[in-house]
């Protein structure tokens, strides 16, 4: 018989986060689940822990050769899954124990809803949440969310979502091109076909640690070509005006990156390429100016400007 839930984790080493995180899946309530670790070329130790653990049907290893794209590894167990829902928990995040039945009750108390997203706390190695979340973090929006998401007026965890497996089916996946954004734009796609439910319990630990992958630039790019993608396809006028204002704001962010590097060449042709879609807004003229200031200013001036700003905030921080 097919299991209720399928739960993907993927995962590349970082072994003494994976033990508490496949610990919590042992842990919760509802056991109608099968477990499916996506391993993307992991060194021996977290593969002979992989082996341990594993225990068909329940519990499968898929061994892919690293690629170091999290979409290409979920998407290698997606096409394993056979539960009615999909439940995503990345390899360094954990449950609290009730949370697949809590959400999967509540997502068929809402029908209209394929997918489900909880409130997530961002905590430290220790599970002590870092202490600007103890204010309640982003918001929990229920129902069409997909201007929500879009804006960034919400942000979704990727451990805190259910989705049915016919709507994941029916959207395709995650974007295997991308390197990141890879749950931006899923989140995206599945907005604009389903409404969401949505959970204010904090169901989820989102563990933020010094081993963490990623580059800011390779982020905003892949957020631009999320962007692009979605205007290719045709929107509303609305959405669509949300879209060149995002793009907008994202080109000046690349721009901005490039220059806070140092790569001056990179990044004014960030803004020369992006002045045609961009010149009308706002957010762009702000990251533009900021980005001029860095390229036209001698690194002699801003290594002086760094440290005098350092100076200052060490003093502050003393008389405070």
């Amino acid at each position: 018989m097919s299991p209720l839930v399928s739960i993907i984790v993927p995962t590349f080493n970082r072994l003494k986060f994976l033990r508490p995180t496949i610990e919590s899946v042992f842990k919760q309530t509802c056991q109608d689940w099968e477990l499916l670790l996506a391993d993307d070329g992991s060194d021996a130790a977290t593969r002979a822990y992989l082996q341990s653990i594993e225990a068909p049907p329940r519990v499968r290893v898929l061994w892919l050769a690293h690629s170091g794209k999290p979409a290409v590894a979920r998407n290698m167990a997606l096409r394993e899954a056979r539960g009615e829902y999909i439940a995503f928990l990345d390899s360094d995040d954990l449950w609290v124990p009730d949370k697949l039945q809590v959400q999967i009750e509540s997502l068929r108390r809402h029908p209209a809803c394929q997918w489900s997203h909880t409130r997530f706390v961002l905590v430290d190695e220790s599970h002590e949440p870092i202490p600007w979340m103890r204010g309640g973090g982003w918001p929990v929006p229920a129902g069409w969310i997909l201007e929500e998401v879009l804006e960034s007026r919400t942000v979704i965890s990727v451990p805190s979502v259910i989705v049915r497996r016919s709507l994941l089916e029916q959207v395709g996946g995650f974007d295997e091109e991308l390197v990141m954004c890879e749950d931006f734009d899923l989140w995206l796609r599945l907005a604009a076909l389903s409404e969401v439910d949505a959970l204010e319990q904090p169901l989820t630990l989102v563990l933020r640690h010094a081993e963490h992958s990623g580059n800011e630039l390779v982020a905003f790019r892949d957020c631009q070509r999320v962007i692009e993608k979605m205007q290719r396809a045709g929107q509303t006028p609305h959405i669509e005006r949300i879209l060149r204002a995002e793009r907008a704001q994202l080109a000046a962010r690349v721009a901005r990156t490039h220059a806070s590097r140092g790569n001056r060449m990179l990044a004014s042709r960030a803004l020369i390429s992006s002045i045609r879609y961009s010149w009308r807004y706002r957010r762009w003229w702000s990251g533009a100016l900021q980005t001029l200031g860095r390229i036209l200013v001698p690194p002699i001036a801003l290594n002086l400007m760094r440290t005098v700003r350092s100076r200052r905030h060490l003093q502050h921080s003393r008389q405070a």
